[in-house]
């Protein structure tokens, strides 16, 4: 896939080519672009969507040189169940990304979160923070807001599968799709149909994915992120939260109590973008990444790459 690096409009292109990773609670899907070499980014999308939720960032962001991750999580989009008895709560789904970041060989990584996938990377920092060298958040659950209303009603109901089954079902209708307790309310422009198809044909098919639903939904408890808050506070490198302005569930105080929890944060608020400020607005999130990670590179003033003060 091929992209304008300063376009607005998002590319979104569903016939890619995956590639696959083998876990220990199961095998994940993935794409990837961007040079071998390029410092390396992971993304992490959010419950019921895919990563195709990421439009063409991680396109841009290659182009520019950096080697980006796309994996499909199991957080119901998937295709591929976990194991059985995989550990698929949002903690499972942390230390399965901390497993896919150490399969890479790299020495760190910056994980991207969005939705419930922030949630997942502030849950990896509170497991394993060493490979995590940069953290980038877009809105995303934090806090007791884990996740928001009214979605902690349908997490509650989606808990048990054959109960999932009878409230995911309506999502076959696109107008239910478009509703604002769906994907209506996600970002400013309507979303395509093809798009928020894919997203839930997997659930709405297999028993074994729904299932899957069910254990993750299971794991959302709205202590869990208040408990990790120690593991936010103490991570030293830098952070940079990039929130959509007009988000109506992830509001803008939101990001900036998150922001000040980090000890080295960079905020941005984007005007005209929701919670997918990927799909909203893509140019921007990909122009912010990269300006971060390049001044994230820079070593500090008076500082040698090696560590050492320069100067006698």
């Amino acid at each position: 896939m091929t992209c304008n690096v300063m376009a607005g409009e998002p590319i979104i292109t569903h016939a890619v080519r995956m590639d696959a990773m083998g876990l220990s609670a199961g095998t994940i899907e993935y794409r990837c672009t961007g040079p071998a070499g390029g410092p390396v980014l992971v993304f992490v999308h959010g419950f019921l969507v895919d990563g195709t939720v990421w439009a063409d960032v991680p396109d841009r962001l290659g182009e520019l040189g950096f080697r980006c991750y796309v994996p499909t999580w199991p957080m119901g989009s998937h295709t591929l169940a976990l194991n059985p008895g995989a550990d698929g709560t949002p903690a499972g789904v942390a230390e399965m990304v901390l497993e896919f970041v150490a399969h890479l060989g790299v020495p760190s990584v910056t994980l991207v979160g969005n939705d419930s996938g922030g949630a997942v990377c502030q849950l990896a920092l509170g497991s394993d923070p060493a490979r995590i060298g940069t953290l980038v958040l877009t809105n995303c659950d934090a806090f007791e807001v884990f996740p928001p209303f009214p979605f902690d009603i349908v997490i509650r109901l989606v808990r048990r599968p054959r109960l999932a089954r009878a409230v995911l079902a309506p999502l076959a209708w696109r107008t239910m799709r478009d509703s604002p307790v769906a994907f209506g309310w996600l970002a400013k422009r309507r979303l395509p149909g093809d798009l928020t198809a894919a997203w839930v044909r997997p659930y709405l098919s297999d028993a074994a994915i729904r299932a899957d639903v069910a254990g993750f939904a299971a794991g959302i408890r709205r202590r869990t992120l208040l408990d990790n808050l120690p593991a936010l506070t103490a991570y030293q490198r830098p952070v940079l939260i990039c929130w959509g302005a007009d988000d109506r569930f992830f509001r803008p105080t939101l990001a900036r109590r998150l922001s000040a929890t980090f000890p080295d944060v960079k905020l941005v608020e984007v005007a005209q973008a929701r919670t997918f400020l990927a799909l909203d607005q893509p140019g921007r999130l990909a122009t912010e990444i990269a300006a971060f990670l390049a001044e994230a590179a820079r070593p500090a003033e008076g500082v040698t790459p090696a560590g050492q003060r320069s100067g006698g």
